[in-house]
């Protein structure tokens, strides 16, 4: 799925389109990862998303803080920024990533080619990339539940 997204105020709608096609993360154990250089607008959509879910307060990228949770209407949400990780072995257990990913909710992390192999198979992958005016994005989903909340997010008007 690609779509061209003319400004920031289109990137945070993408996000609150994105919450509004979530399957149901209490049961739901999902993974959402933003890839794009720095500036694309990762921060801006995962934003997007959590005030769709209710978050009041400011929602800050978690570049130095590396984790921000967010207790959300539809369930947990930690937003992982990786870019100041190396990509060691152990880097994300340190982070405690196993602990968010075995319990029912939603990790959106930026910076997923740092975490490397031990992040597992994304639900959907965002690629955002610069363009003239706007931003290029593409969704892609790499497992059933990925495939089930694109297929929802097909469906809303973008």
């Amino acid at each position: 799925m690609e779509l061209k997204l003319p400004d920031e105020a289109a990137t945070q709608r993408l996000g609150a389109l994105l919450a509004q096609s979530l399957p149901d993360l209490q049961s739901a154990h999902l993974l959402l990862a933003l890839q794009g250089e720095l500036g694309t607008g990762k921060t801006t959509l995962a934003r997007g998303l959590l005030r769709a879910l209710g978050v009041k307060g400011p929602i800050r990228s978690p570049t130095f803080t590396l984790v921000e949770p967010y207790d959300t209407c539809a369930g947990t949400i930690h937003h992982l920024d990786l870019y100041r990780l190396e990509g060691a072995p152990g880097d994300l257990d340190a982070l405690g990533y196993r602990d968010y990913r075995a319990m029912p909710g939603l990790v959106i992390v930026e910076w997923p080619e740092r975490g490397g192999t031990a992040l597992g198979l994304a639900d959907l992958t965002i690629v955002i990339e610069h363009q003239l005016a706007g931003r290029n994005v593409r969704i892609t989903n790499q497992t059933a539940a990925g495939k089930a909340w694109q297929g929802a997010l097909r469906c809303k008007r973008i």
